[in-house]
């Protein structure tokens, strides 16, 4: 009964905080999104949202809305990571709208996950989450091929491993993220469940 509560407040802070982020009326500008891209972002994501480093997230086929709250978030240093805070910290709503709606009309480059031995525990925990420690499954909100449900839930399939770990082990630390729901789902899971969580989102698309 408390995982069908815990799955119902993440739909509802999720979706409000995703919703409220979008300013209505507005229409995104993909070309000059482009611009900022190849300019501020691609050093670390790739000029197509593609990263090719582990540390750094893909961005590309992300849901715009997502990708624009969580610049907001950088700006405002909500999430506190000191290189995205600076890089966000000069970017206008417009800019941060048309990078995140440029970003969002990428392909994402399907990723094959790298410790295949992690496949059944992740698999467990990402479709039926863990009855017995009240860890919900994560398909629930991110979907079964890990494309999140849009404005609501990010995409997560083809994501680096590394980066999802480290996410997971911030929420459940409290440091640079803070999201009272992942916070508790995360402090649920062993440090063994999430590495075998992150490496079988890797290979999802």
């Amino acid at each position: 009964m408390k995982g069908k509560r815990l799955l119902a407040l993440a739909a509802a802070v999720l979706a409000g905080s995703a919703l409220a982020a979008t300013p209505a009326g507005k229409t995104a500008d993909v070309a000059k999104g482009k611009q900022i891209a190849e300019q501020v972002c691609a050093a670390c994501h790739g000029a197509d949202g593609n990263s090719v480093a582990s540390a750094n997230p893909t961005l590309a086929g992300q849901h715009p809305a997502y990708l624009y709250a969580q610049l907001q978030a950088f700006k405002a240093g909500v999430r506190k990571n000191p290189i995205m805070m600076g890089m966000a910290a000069p970017l206008s709503e417009d800019d941060m709208r048309n990078v995140a709606a440029y970003f969002g009309s990428q392909s994402v480059k399907p990723r094959e996950a790298s410790d295949k031995s992690q496949m059944d525990l992740g698999r467990q925990i990402y479709r039926s989450g863990n009855p017995l420690t009240r860890v919900p499954a994560c398909m629930a909100c991110h979907g079964p091929a890990g494309k999140g449900i849009p404005v609501q839930f990010p995409r997560l399939g083809s994501q680096h491993a590394a980066y999802v770990l480290k996410q997971l082990n911030d929420f459940k630390a409290g440091t640079e993220r803070k999201n009272q729901t992942m916070a508790e789902i995360a402090s649920r899971m062993s440090d063994a469940e999430m590495k075998a969580v992150a490496e079988y989102i890797s290979g999802l698309r």
